[in-house]
C-alpha cells in the first residue's frame, strides 16, 4: 500500500508524522511519498506546503558560508548550492520518499524533480557534500567530484558540520544563558515567534529582548517545543 501525502492537504504535516512514528524506515522508503510544489529554504532543505524536507545524504553549504576558488579568493558556494537545487526543480512538482524524521520536526527524504535525484546530483556537480556520517549513498559521486576538483572541491572548503559547529561555539560563548545560542525573536509586525540559529542570515543583527518574551534556546528541539519556528534561512 502506497500513501502520498499531497502538501496542500489538510494535516498533511501531522499525517506524515503519525506515517514516520508507526512504520519502520524500511517501509518508509517504499511507501511514504509527500508531492507537490516546492520551495527552496537553503541548498539541503526543501518546503512543500507546511512539511519541511531535509535531503537525505548530503549536507550543502550554509547561508553565509563561502569557498575557496582554485585561482584564489572566494565564491559564495551556499547562494550556488541553493540556486542550482532551485534550477533543478523548476516548476515542476517534486516527489520525495520519507525516510525518517529529525528531532527538529524535518522530514528525512530523497526527493525527485524530472526523474532526477536532486541531492544525488548536489553532490556529482560539488556543490554539497555527502553525509557520510548517516548515509553512504552518494558516497562514489563526492568521490568522482573530488578527483575532478569541481565546485567545493576546487580549493579550500570548511565542511558545513565544521562550519556550524565553530559558529555555535563562538555565539555560545557571547550568549547571556551560558551554552544556549539560539535568539527566540518576536516580530514587531506579526507576532510570529522565529528562533535564529548562529548560522543564520539575521543572527547577526537580531536583537534579544527577554523583557518582550524573547529568548534564548539551548538547541532547536527546545526552541520548537516553545511554539518558535525556524527561521527562513538556517
Amino acid at each position: 500500500m502506497e500513501f502520498r501525502v499531497r502538501a496542500f492537504a489538510k494535516g498533511a504535516f501531522c499525517l506524515v508524522a503519525m506515517m514516520l512514528a508507526a512504520m519502520s524506515s524500511a517501509v518508509l522508503a517504499e511507501d511514504v511519498h509527500v508531492t507537490g510544489r516546492a520551495e527552496v529554504v537553503d541548498g539541503d532543505t526543501l518546503r512543500i506546503g507546511p512539511i519541511r524536507i531535509r535531503l537525505n545524504g548530503i549536507d550543502a553549504p550554509e547561508t553565509g558560508q563561502t569557498c575557496g576558488r582554485a585561482e584564489g579568493g572566494d565564491w559564495d558556494c551556499a547562494t550556488a548550492a541553493a540556486s542550482r537545487l532551485a534550477k533543478l526543480i523548476g516548476d515542476r512538482p517534486v516527489d520525495c520518499v520519507a525516510l525518517d524524521q529529525d528531532a527538529y520536526g524535518r522530514v528525512i527524504a530523497t526527493c525527485r524533480a524530472g526523474g532526477s535525484d536532486v541531492g544525488q546530483m548536489l553532490v556529482a556537480e560539488g556543490l554539497a557534500w555527502a553525509f557520510l556520517r548517516y548515509s553512504p549513498v552518494y558516497a562514489l559521486e563526492e568521490n568522482t567530484a573530488r578527483v575532478d576538483r569541481i565546485g567545493i572541491w576546487q580549493g579550500r572548503a570548511e565542511a558545513p558540520w565544521d562550519y556550524r559547529e565553530n559558529r555555535w561555539r563562538r555565539a555560545a560563548a557571547a550568549s547571556p544563558r551560558p551554552g544556549c545560542a539560539i535568539k527566540g525573536n518576536i516580530s514587531v509586525s506579526s507576532g510570529a515567534r522565529i528562533y535564529h540559529t548562529p548560522w543564520s542570515s539575521a543572527y547577526s543583527r537580531t536583537d534579544i529582548d527577554e523583557a518582550k518574551g524573547e529568548r534564548w534556546f539551548c538547541d532547536e528541539a527546545e526552541a520548537i517545543a516553545a511554539g518558535w519556528r525556524p527561521a527562513r534561512s538556517r
